[in-house]
C-alpha cells in the first residue's frame, strides 16, 4: 500500500482525483434514478427502458467524439460547457418526472440529449494521471489501477445511495442530485492546477510531439476490452439464470459482489506489482485468465462454487481493463490520450450491452454450462487476437520510424514498469 500512498503524495493528486470521483459518482446514481423517475412519471416500464436505452447509447457511443473535444481544446475549455449542458438536461428530466403525466416522447428526447452531453470525466482523469506522474516508475500503472477500483466502487455505491434517497423523496430527486454531483465535481476538477496545465492538441503540437492518431495501434486494447465486456455482460444474466434454476434468486447480489470484490483485489494487486513484461504482452494473458475462470464457472455444481469462480474471474477484470488503458495511453501519445482511453471505455461498455443481450438469447437455447463456455469464448478470442498483435508489433518495431505509433522495445519495457 505504500506505493499507493506515494501516488497520492504527488502534488495535486488527491485534490484532482477527489474532485473527479465526486463528479463520477453521478454516473453511479443517474441510471437507477432516471429509470425509476421515468417509470414513476409514465407508469410504463417500456417507456423507462426506452429512455434508458437512448440515454445509454448516446453516452457510450458518442464518448470518443466528446473525448476528441477534450483533446482538441483541453479539459478547461471543453468540460465546463459539456458538463453544464448535461447538468441542465438532467435538471429538465428531474422537473419533467417530478409528477406523473410526462410525455414519453419528450422524456426520450431529453434522455437522448443528456446522454449525448455526458462529460468524459473518467478518460480525462486518466489523461491527468499521465501528466501528473509522467514516466515515474510504477506510478502510472498504480494510478490507473487505483482509478479503476475507485470507479467500480462508485458504480456499486451509487445505486445504494439512490435506494436511500427514494425512501424519503421522489426518484426525480435522485436525478437532480446526479446533476449537482457532476456540476460541483467538474467545477472542482477543472479548477485544479493539474488540469489547468493541460493544453489542447494545437498547443501540444507546438510544444512537443503530439503522438499518432488514436485509431492506429488501438486494435489490441479495444478488442480485449470488447471481449472482457462481452464476458461481463453475459455473466450478469447467466448468474441470474443459475440462481433462478436453484430457486435462490436472492443469491445473485452475493455472487456479483464476489465478482466486484475479486476485481478490487486484483486491481490493487496489479498496481502494486512491478511487472517485467510490457503491458501489451500482459494484456492477452489477463484476458485468458478471465476466460479460464468463466470456464471453471461452467462446471460449478452450486452457488458457493459459482461465487468462488466469480472471485477468481474478478481477479482478472480490473487488471485487464487497467492494462488496456495503459496500452492505449502509450500508443496514442499526449495529444490523443483522452480519445484513446474513451475508445477502450466505449468498447467495454458496448461489449457489456451486447453480452447481456446475447446471453438472453443463449439461455433459452443451450444448457447453462454451455452458456458459460460460450461466454468464456469471447475473452479467449480477444486473447488470441492480442497475442497476434504482440507478434506483429515485434516484427515491425525494429523497422519502425520514430513517432509512427509502434512503441520501441525500450519504451514498452519502461511503460510496463510505470
Amino acid at each position: 500500500m505504500s506505493s499507493y500512498a506515494a501516488l497520492l503524495r504527488v502534488p495535486h493528486a488527491r485534490r484532482t482525483f477527489g474532485a473527479a470521483l465526486l463528479g463520477r459518482l453521478s454516473y453511479g446514481t443517474v441510471s437507477l434514478s432516471l429509470m425509476l423517475a421515468v417509470k414513476s412519471a409514465t407508469g410504463s416500464y417500456a417507456v423507462a427502458g426506452t429512455a434508458m436505452a437512448l440515454f445509454g447509447a448516446a453516452s457510450v457511443f458518442l464518448s470518443p467524439l466528446r473525448a476528441l473535444l477534450i483533446d482538441r481544446y483541453g479539459p478547461r475549455r471543453a468540460l465546463p460547457p459539456m458538463t453544464g449542458a448535461y447538468a441542465v438536461l438532467l435538471g429538465v428530466l428531474a422537473a419533467l418526472t417530478w409528477r406523473p403525466g410526462a410525455s414519453g416522447l419528450l422524456l426520450g428526447a431529453a434522455a437522448l440529449a443528456a446522454g449525448a452531453c455526458t462529460p468524459p470525466l473518467g478518460p480525462t482523469m486518466r489523461t491527468v494521471w499521465s501528466e501528473l506522474v509522467g514516466r515515474r516508475e510504477g506510478l502510472l500503472q498504480r494510478a490507473y489501477s487505483l482509478d479503476g477500483v475507485a470507479e467500480e466502487l462508485l458504480l456499486v455505491s451509487g445505486p445504494l445511495i439512490v435506494g436511500v434517497v427514494v425512501q424519503f423523496a421522489p426518484a426525480a430527486f435522485g436525478v437532480a442530485i446526479s446533476a449537482v454531483l457532476v456540476a460541483v465535481g467538474t467545477a472542482a476538477f477543472v479548477a485544479s492546477p493539474a488540469v489547468r496545465g493541460i493544453a489542447g492538441r494545437d498547443a501540444v503540437r507546438r510544444g512537443r510531439s503530439g503522438g499518432i492518431s488514436p485509431v492506429r495501434g488501438l486494435a489490441q486494447p479495444v478488442v480485449v476490452a470488447v471481449g472482457v465486456g462481452l464476458a461481463l455482460g453475459a455473466l450478469d444474466l447467466l448468474v441470474l439464470a443459475f440462481a433462478d434454476a436453484r430457486q435462490h434468486a436472492d443469491a445473485v447480489a452475493w455472487v456479483m459482489a464476489a465478482l466486484s470484490a475479486g476485481s478490487a483485489v486484483g486491481g490493487l494487486a496489479n498496481g502494486a506489482i512491478s511487472w517485467s513484461a510490457p503491458a501489451r504482452v500482459r494484456l492477452p494473458f489477463l484476458a485468458a485468465g478471465l476466460a479460464a475462470a468463466l470456464g471453471a464457472a461452467a462446471l460449478a455444481p452450486g452457488l458457493v462454487t459459482l461465487g468462488a469462480a466469480a472471485v477468481v474471474a474478478g481477479l482478472f477484470v480490473a487488471p485487464a481493463l487497467t492494462t488496456a488503458y495503459l496500452v492505449a495511453d502509450e500508443t496514442a501519445g499526449p495529444a490523443f490520450r483522452t480519445q484513446a482511453g474513451a475508445w477502450v471505455n466505449t468498447a467495454v461498455n458496448a461489449g457489456i450491452s451486447a453480452g447481456t443481450a446475447g446471453a438472453g438469447l443463449l439461455v433459452a437455447r443451450l444448457p447453462l454450462a454451455a452458456c458459460f463456455a460460450v461466454a468464456a469464448a469471447a475473452p479467449v478470442a480477444a486473447a488470441v487476437w492480442g497475442v497476434r498483435g504482440v507478434r506483429r508489433a515485434a516484427r515491425t518495431t525494429p523497422e519502425a520510424a520514430p513517432g509512427d505509433g509502434v512503441p520501441d522495445a525500450a519504451q514498452e519495457t519502461g511503460s510496463a514498469a510505470r
